[in-house]
C-alpha cells in the first residue's frame, strides 16, 4: 500500500472526502492543495529531500481566483509530475466525461487510475488505489470504460491540437503557417495543414473551421 500521498483538489468537500479514504486505507502520510502550483512545488521538494510521494491524486478542473498560477489544470499539473516522477502512480478524480480527454490521458500521461465523481465515487477511488498499490493494473470508472474501448478514433497528435489553438485565438492558416515555419514546427506546408483540418473537421463532423473550434473547446480539447 501507498506510504506518502499528495491531493490536487480545490473543493473542501471532495478533499475531506479523499483524505478519509486515505484513513479508512491506513494511510496517515498525506498533504493537499487547492492549487496546482503548490503541489507541483512540494512533490518537487520532497524528491530533493529523497522522500518522494508514491500517489498523486488530482482533480482536472480548478476554479480561479485572486492568485496568479502557472499551472491551471489537473491536466497539466499530471504531465509535469510525469515528467517530474517518471515512476510515480496518478490517479485523476474528476467530473470529466468526454472519451477524448480520458483517453489522452492514459495513453499521453500514462496514468494508472481515472475515477469519475459521482455516487459511487468513494469506493471507487478506495478500488483504485488498492489495484493500482498491489498490481500494474489500470482503474477506470465503469461508466467511462468505453473511452479506452474505442479502436476507429482519428488519433490526434500536438501539432493538431495547437492548430485547434491558434484558429481559437483567430490565428489564420496563413499566420499558423508561418509561425509553424519560424519555430520549426512540421509538417508545415499550406496543403498539409489544410489535410489536417479536413480530418479534424470529417472526425468531429463539423461544418466548418468555426464549428469545429467551437466543438473542441466545448470538449475540453483546447
Amino acid at each position: 500500500m501507498f506510504k506518502k500521498v499528495i491531493i490536487a483538489e480545490d473543493l473542501d468537500t471532495m478533499n475531506l472526502g479523499i483524505q478519509q479514504v486515505l484513513k479508512d486505507l491506513e494511510i496517515f502520510d498525506f498533504q493537499h492543495s487547492k492549487y496546482c502550483d503548490d503541489v507541483f512545488l512540494k512533490m518537487r521538494a520532497a524528491i530533493h529531500q529523497n522522500e518522494p510521494y508514491d500517489l498523486l491524486i488530482s482533480d482536472l478542473s480548478f476554479k480561479t481566483d485572486h492568485r496568479e498560477v502557472k499551472i491551471t489544470s489537473g491536466d497539466e499539473l499530471i504531465q509535469k509530475v510525469r515528467e517530474l516522477q517518471p515512476d510515480i502512480k496518478i490517479i485523476a478524480y474528476s467530473v470529466e466525461d468526454k472519451n477524448y480527454r480520458i483517453k489522452s490521458l492514459f495513453y499521453d500521461a500514462q496514468i494508472d487510475g481515472f475515477v469519475l465523481k459521482g455516487l459511487n465515487s468513494i469506493e471507487e477511488l478506495k478500488k483504485a488505489i488498492h489495484l493500482i498499490s498491489t498490481s500494474d493494473q489500470k482503474f477506470i470508472s465503469p461508466e467511462v470504460a468505453s473511452a479506452l474501448q474505442e479502436k476507429n478514433n482519428y488519433e490526434m497528435d500536438d501539432v493538431d491540437i495547437k492548430i485547434l489553438k491558434y484558429l481559437s485565438a483567430g490565428t489564420s492558416q496563413d499566420e499558423i503557417i508561418e509561425i509553424f515555419k519560424s519555430t520549426d514546427i512540421k509538417p508545415n506546408s499550406k496543403s498539409a495543414i489544410e489535410k489536417r483540418l479536413s480530418k479534424l473537421k470529417d472526425f468531429f463532423k463539423a461544418n466548418n473551421t468555426v464549428h469545429l473550434v467551437s466543438i473542441t473547446k466545448d470538449m475540453g480539447i483546447i
